[in-house]
């Protein structure tokens, strides 16, 4: 029986890319992102490899179906934002550390080496990167682990269909703050150059 429902063709795709990086690089090389935020679409991970088009959400279940093949579990974390998008990671634990998978439209909102010793470590890792096209940083709190096993029940891993049931109930997950209080009121904003930067290679 083919794993998790993929077929053969796709699971040797899925089995070469055998450590976090490597589904990391194919994200980055081999899937376009999906500059309608937030739709019309919310793929599986079969529809990413096929179509290979993904925005944040669709990477994030992608890479955490890629992790699963490699005997990780399926894993999802939030990010919350202010006047901006969420941004969605798959994430997974080497040696005790955190690390992170995502598809993203900035440079700076991709991989996270397994370094961080905590959940809370890995999120405010982003938040320098994380900012709008107001040059406004944006990010505010991470949500506990959400396993994509429990969405096994709708084979969120090969549907057809569009999952936005994993999207709501994303917004349903408590969210922990990251910044301690009054902060947000001292924020300067984004320097030009990281600006640039992180928008280098954008999709428009």
């Amino acid at each position: 029986m083919p794993q998790n429902g993929f077929q053969r063709t796709e699971l040797e795709v899925l089995r070469r890319l055998s450590t976090p990086s490597k589904i990391q690089r194919f994200l980055d090389s081999e899937v376009a992102y999906n500059t309608e935020p937030h739709g019309p679409t919310c793929r599986s991970p079969r529809r990413v490899l096929r179509d290979r088009l993904a925005y944040c959400l669709e990477g994030a279940l992608f890479a955490a179906a890629a992790l699963s093949v490699h005997g990780f579990p399926p894993l999802v974390l939030d990010l919350e934002a202010v006047r901006d998008e969420d941004h969605v990671l798959a994430i997974y634990r080497l040696r005790g550390h955190w690390g992170a998978i995502a598809q993203s439209n900035y440079s700076g909102l991709r991989f996270r080496e397994p370094i961080y010793r905590s959940l809370r470590e890995l999120a405010i890792s982003y938040f320098e990167d994380y900012y709008n096209l107001k040059a406004e940083k944006t990010l505010r709190g991470y949500s506990r682990p959400v396993n994509l096993a429990r969405f096994d029940r709708i084979a969120w891993m090969t549907a057809e269909e569009d999952l936005w049931v994993i999207s709501d109930y994303l917004f349903t997950v408590a969210h922990r703050p990251l910044l301690p209080s009054g902060a947000e009121r001292g924020l300067d904003r984004v320097d030009d150059r990281l600006f640039r930067a992180g928008l280098l290679g954008a999709a428009h």
